[in-house]
């Protein structure tokens, strides 16, 4: 069984709006819709858990029935960081995931998220163990000394940009969040499911990415989504 884990527990404070922005109306669709909408179509996917921000939950079961999310099956309360949601998504799927089964860890503002991404991720972990959306970088990268100045870049071949969906056997992705917040090792600040699998050591393998695969954080990224919907119209 493959499972998506979308992530939708953000207050989206930099977006500017009263409303969280995975529930922000984008030609009168909330953000969360479309995103669920990628999962829901693809056929690789079987079932879908949304972590989501408490008091919006009932908001959600009814978004679900409006646009046909008929794969989500369990809506669960988020915690105080991103870690802590995946973690209570996990920790909720324990008694439904099996020793072979997969999740697909996804951010809730990647709403432009493709089907061939999700399938390439899903692939790769079934190969490999893990499968982690990446891009390569196209921009020169230079080290700041002190934020104001650089004599050092850093060679963009052996650099690779992260993206959700991230897909990882659950028996093991369970086992590295339970060790994590246990020690205390890749929870804090920014940290998410890839950046906690390297601080434990473990390896990850990249999957296909995409450009279009954008995180809506401000409000520039709102009219970029708005832009994008009417070019694929």
């Amino acid at each position: 069984m493959n499972t998506a884990i979308v992530i939708a527990a953000g207050v989206g404070q930099r977006t500017g709006q009263c409303v969280p922005k995975q529930f922000i109306n984008v030609l009168d669709k909330p953000i969360i819709a479309y995103t669920l909408e990628k999962f829901q179509k693809s056929e690789k996917i079987d079932s879908i858990e949304v972590v989501c921000l408490k008091g919006w939950e009932e908001v959600l079961k009814v978004y679900a029935l409006q646009y046909g999310i008929a794969k989500l099956k369990w809506i669960v309360t988020g915690g105080n960081s991103s870690q802590e949601s995946i973690y209570i998504g996990l920790k909720y799927l324990e008694d439904i995931c099996g020793e072979g089964d997969i999740v697909v860890i996804h951010d809730g503002i990647r709403p432009m998220v493709e089907e061939d991404i999700i399938d390439s991720c899903i692939d790769i972990c079934q190969i490999r163990g893990n499968g982690i959306t990446a891009l390569p970088v196209y921009e020169q990268i230079f080290k700041a000394d002190n934020g104001e100045s650089s004599k050092e870049y850093i060679p963009r071949d052996s650099l690779k940009v992260l993206q959700t969906p991230q897909a990882y056997k659950y028996s093991e992705i369970k086992k590295a969040y339970d060790e994590a917040f246990a020690k205390g090792i890749g929870i804090q600040g920014s940290a998410y499911a890839n950046t906690m699998m390297a601080e434990l050591g473990n390896t990850l393998y990249f999957s296909k990415g995409s450009t279009k695969n954008i995180k809506i954080t401000t409000k520039d990224d709102i009219e970029i989504f708005k832009a994008m919907l009417r070019m694929e119209e």
